[in-house]
């Protein structure tokens, strides 16, 4: 038998162990997840699956027993712990199916039942401990045709559906970046490209799950519904291929029902200002490139108070809004807050409302525990005082806010009556209702309490009957409860005792009134802890009957804390409402980076930014900046980014104004390294990044170009980087920030150009270079390279040799600009490029230097015209 195929096993049935058929039967329907075979108090993973865990997990690999003649490879972890182990392969992107026992091993004949009772995925987890409490955890799939791509993606531990189409490969690839799936399906079919089969968690699923004719009945079939029109999918085929693809892969690995999951909506791209994976990366949105998430933008926003209020931070960052209406009913609603102080004691109300949103989706599941219904309890009991914090505060979305918690006295109350003050973890240990809410429980309770105080009764009364002052009672879980003596008093047990058990020096006796008495009290407590899983099904049932409203009560309850979390931080950080026109052009006053300003102990120096297109800025559309390296170029350029985002998702920003006009996207291409795995460059890397900019940005976008052509050779680097610069000013047209350290760009800002040349000022004190930070009009009179590299801590003869060697090049330049034949820049000696340089300029001025027109045949003249073709 070859261990590494379950499936070719399973074809040799009758010469393994019947539990080994078993485990075999099982994995057969799962042979590409690993499998966790229940036994006792562990789950087993055998041959392959052993070995992989084994090495994943660092656990113990083990031999034991034999099956069809062969030993058997074994790995196990305890049941009890069980969650800690998935926790660590979800990370690593496996999958795993639990198969458990169904049987009772009590009445069971031969082997106990197992069964797959559930596929435990990356992006289909709901239990607590296997998630990530403020990042999206979610299943994406991914379609395509002749007009693009479908996505649809459900976040299954919170009760969201979305579908959306795309129309190329870059915009895919945008959208995962923004999404960050744990999980991507995907036909299998050649041609996939790496943004979506290179993920980790990538499943390649059989092309016909993705047909869109079963996939649309599917879906009417699962919301029971006659059409689509309502979710407004109705004419989008390739977003309904990859819903119902989703929705037949979540089925099949949860094995149940889907309550929570009641719409799909449809998000339509131009909603939001467009950001492609390398601006998400260059601005440091939520991660850095050395995982201290502190220093990015979401370090620094994000003070919610609950889990769901910080994802939801999280989603409005990865997608600003274009929206001007909701936009200025959040901006108005964090004002509002602000000017009633309100902020302050909403946060302190939402510190213990917990993540509802995630709860009620476990409710739907039916696997919420004892302590998520006591936080649920908590949640709803405290929206009486999230209103009062509203009362009069005059702003539509937070009126709507309100209105959207909802009324839910009767849930809270029957949660306060139902769970008591503190209930265990599991809910099949008992004593997770409150005395009073169930009277048969109660009474069952009452024979298992007064059980104690019976046998201590019945000890001493035997101990009197029988004389012997060393009687006692005592209970075991294998002979149960019996009456103990010594040896050394056989001779005076009574009559009517009948002897249970023989120890070394004592013997155990049972009575009919202990052995009625044991029937009563064992079977209160089985029948008190089967009175108690019936009354949580009931409990969840009623929950589950207004699981919408509920819904939309945590949905509020999430936006109105990250409005809150608004409030705190303009107040804190000194931040300015924006201000959103539908005039072009963007102009900030004292803008400042938000991250290095809370990094920083020093003051940050905050800097201007006007492009506009007003006649008095003579349609200022491009900023070229310009000054040395660490003066502030990419910071200045990121700040403004920063602001003009943080203005679209509903925040004040780190300015004393901002006024900004339409914008559609935002566009970066700052630092550059190589894509080893796409087998790039740094300077195709870059190029790459610009190619996508200049074909995609427009007069509504803004752009970020930060040193375009340092990746290549001076003269080629000065070419490509005038010729984008050109092409952003005059066809693109973007608000773009151009930062470069080639000087001859500066000579662009020509008047109607839409150009204009800033620097950031640095001034020399002594031998130290003092940078100011401050950005100013105009261009820099010098870049300040070497007195950087001393900075850096070059040993000092470097340095000199720098300087020496740059005078010499200067001067060289001098002479060589003074005999040139035209003044333009890029007008260079000779120097290798990208591409074969062309035959010798001098050998062709030689020869026509050598011929005299006025002298030559015409056979002559057709003779020089070839020999001059051929020096070409």
């Amino acid at each position: 038998m070859s261990d590494s195929s379950p499936a070719a096993s399973a074809r040799l049935a009758d010469a393994h162990t019947p539990l080994m058929r078993q485990f075999f039967a099982a994995k057969a329907e799962h042979p590409d997840v690993l499998l966790f075979f229940r036994m006792g108090d562990f789950y087993e993973l055998f041959y392959d699956d052993a070995r992989k865990a084994a090495r994943l997990l660092d656990i113990t690999l083990t031999q034991r027993g034999q099956s069809a003649g062969q030993p058997i490879p074994m790995a196990g972890v305890p049941h009890h712990s069980a969650e800690g182990y998935l926790a660590r392969l979800v990370a690593l992107g496996e999958s795993v199916a639990l198969c458990e026992q169904i049987g009772d091993p009590a009445t069971s004949k031969g082997i106990v039942e197992r069964k797959v009772v559930r596929v435990v995925t990356p992006g289909t987890v709901t239990d607590e401990a296997l998630l990530n409490e403020r990042r999206d955890t979610l299943l994406l799939s991914v379609s395509r045709g002749r007009s693009g791509f479908g996505l649809a993606w459900a976040d299954l531990s919170a009760g969201r559906f979305l579908v959306c189409e795309v129309a190329d490969e870059s915009t895919l690839e945008a959208e995962l970046a923004r999404l960050e799936p744990a999980e991507v399906l995907c036909p299998d079919e050649d041609g996939w490209p790496p943004c979506v089969v290179g993920r980790t968690g990538a499943r390649r699923r059989a092309p016909w799950l993705f047909d869109i004719d079963s996939g649309r009945r599917q879906l009417l079939r699962f919301f029971d519904v006659h059409d689509l029109t309502g979710f407004g999918v109705e004419d989008r085929p390739l977003a309904i291929a990859a819903a119902a693809a989703l929705l037949g892969y979540v089925e099949e690995t949860q094995k149940q029902r889907l309550p929570h999951l009641t719409s799909i909506a449809y998000e339509a791209g131009d909603g939001a200002i467009a950001m492609n994976a390398a601006t998400r990366r260059h601005l440091e949105l939520d991660s850095r490139v050395d995982g201290d998430l502190r220093h990015t933008l979401l370090g620094v926003l994000d003070s919610t108070a609950t889990p769901m209020g910080g994802r939801l931070l999280r989603r409005w960052l990865h997608r600003p809004l274009r929206d001007r209406p909701v936009l200025r009913h959040r901006h108005q609603a964090v004002a509002a807050l602000i000017d009633a102080g309100a902020d302050d004691a909403l946060r302190e109300c939402f510190r213990a409302v917990g993540d509802l949103e995630r709860i009620l989706a476990r409710i739907a599941l039916r696997s919420a525990r004892p302590r998520d219904l006591s936080t649920l309890r908590d949640g709803l009991g405290l929206l009486p005082r999230v209103r009062a914090c509203l009362d009069g505060i005059d702003a539509p979305r937070l009126r709507a806010l309100s209105d959207a918690l909802g009324e839910h006295g009767a849930h809270a109350h029957l949660l306060a009556s139902a769970i008591v003050e503190q209930p265990p973890v599991l809910a099949r240990d008992g004593g997770v209702f409150a005395e009073g809410y169930d009277t048969e429980l109660d009474e069952l309770r009452v024979l298992s309490t007064n059980a104690d105080r019976f046998l201590v009764d019945l000890e001493t009364r035997e101990r009197a009957a029988s004389g012997i002052a060393t009687l006692k009672v005592g209970y075991n879980r294998v002979h149960g409860y019996y009456l103990e003596v010594g040896k050394s008093h056989a001779g005076r047990v009574p009559t009517h005792y009948t002897r249970r058990q023989t120890l070394s020096n004592a013997e155990r006796y049972i009575t009919e009134e202990l052995k009625q008495f044991e029937d009563k009290v064992l079977s209160a407590r089985e029948r008190s802890l089967a009175r108690e899983r019936l009354l949580y099904e009931q409990l969840l049932d009623a929950l589950n009957t207004d699981l919408e409203p509920l819904k939309h009560c945590a949905a509020a309850l999430a936006e109105l804390d990250v409005l809150a979390c608004f409030a705190e931080r303009a107040r804190l950080l000194d931040w300015a409402r924006p201000e959103l026109t539908e005039h072009p052009g963007i102009r900030i006053e004292r803008g400042r980076h938000p991250v290095v300003e809370a990094v920083r102990d020093a003051p940050f120096e905050p800097n201007d930014l006007i492009l506009d297109c007003a006649p008095d800025y003579a349609g200022r559309r491009m900023l070229v900046i310009t000054g040395p390296n660490m003066g502030g170029k990419s910071t200045y350029m990121r700040q403004n980014a920063l602001i003009v985002l943080l203005a679209h998702i509903g925040s004040f920003v780190p300015a004393t104004s901002a006024v900004i006009g339409p914008i559609d996207r935002i566009l970066t291409r700052i630092g550059a390294g190589d894509d080893l795995a796409r087998g790039q460059s740094t300077f195709m890397v870059e190029m790459s990044e610009t190619s996508y900019i200049l074909h995609h940005a427009t007069d509504e976008s803004l752009v970020l170009m930060d040193e375009i052509g340092r990746g290549t050779s001076t003269y080629d680097g000065l070419a490509l980087a005038d010729a984008c610069a050109r092409h952003l000013a005059a066809h693109n047209r973007a608000y773009t920030l151009f930062a470069t350290h080639y000087f001859e760009l500066t000579a662009l800002a020509t008047p109607g150009s839409g150009i204009a040349n800033v620097h950031l000022d640095a001034v020399e004190h002594g031998d130290r270079l003092v940078f100011m930070h401050a950005v100013k009009d105009g261009p820099a009179d010098r870049s300040f390279g070497l007195q950087v590299a001393a900075l850096a801590g070059l040993p000092r003869r470097v340095v000199e040799d720098a300087r020496r060697r740059l005078d010499e090049l200067e001067r060289h330049r001098s002479d060589s600009a003074s005999t040139a034949m035209t003044a333009n820049a890029l007008d260079a000696p000779q120097q290798f490029g990208l591409f074969p340089p062309p035959a010798s300029a001098t050998a062709l001025v030689d020869a026509l230097d050598g011929i005299d027109p006025d002298d030559l045949s015409p056979k002559q003249a057709l003779e020089a015209l070839y020999r001059l073709k051929r020096l070409t």
